[in-house]
């Protein structure tokens, strides 16, 4: 069954980051910042990998997008395995429905490298910020997979 095969990045990143001798492959410095005219959202991140500090701006067809786009653009040039992690599918679950644009969000996606699929979750009373906190844990993942492969 499919469904087997798709690994719970969240579960594993919340045992690993408990973990004294774990360093995350990337950290992001301060937070995004996002610009959505409804036309063309644009979102901008600071982050430091392997020593080096990344700031990129990028685009997308909507916020979610223009996030990860941004991430994988300030990746790619210090970590080349994350051109590797594709995003395959994308949902939100809203908790509390009567608390109208208030509530509480879920997001969860799901990622692959072409071998292997995980998926990740997040929670926020905002979207955005919900998803590029999947986005990170779903890069973080598929970066940590990519490397353990190189050690074998």
């Amino acid at each position: 069954m499919v469904e087997e095969k798709i690994k719970d990045a969240t579960k594993f990143l919340k045992l690993l980051r408990s973990m004294s001798d774990y360093h995350p492959h990337f950290e992001i410095l301060g937070n995004y910042r996002l610009i959505d005219d409804g036309m063309r959202p644009e979102a901008t991140i600071l982050l430091r990998a392997n020593g080096k500090e990344m700031h990129e701006a990028d685009t997308g067809v909507g916020p979610v997008d223009a996030l990860a786009k941004v991430l994988k653009k300030s990746l790619k040039s210090i970590i080349p395995q994350i051109d590797d992690v594709k995003l395959i599918d994308f949902s939100s679950r809203i908790f509390d429905p009567g608390a109208g644009t208030a509530a509480g969000v879920e997001v969860e996606i799901l990622f692959s490298n072409g071998q292997e699929a995980w998926n990740v979750k997040a929670f926020s009373e905002n979207i955005c910020k919900a998803s590029f906190q999947a986005l990170v844990d779903g890069f973080e993942y598929g970066i940590y997979i990519s490397k353990e492969k190189g050690k074998q």
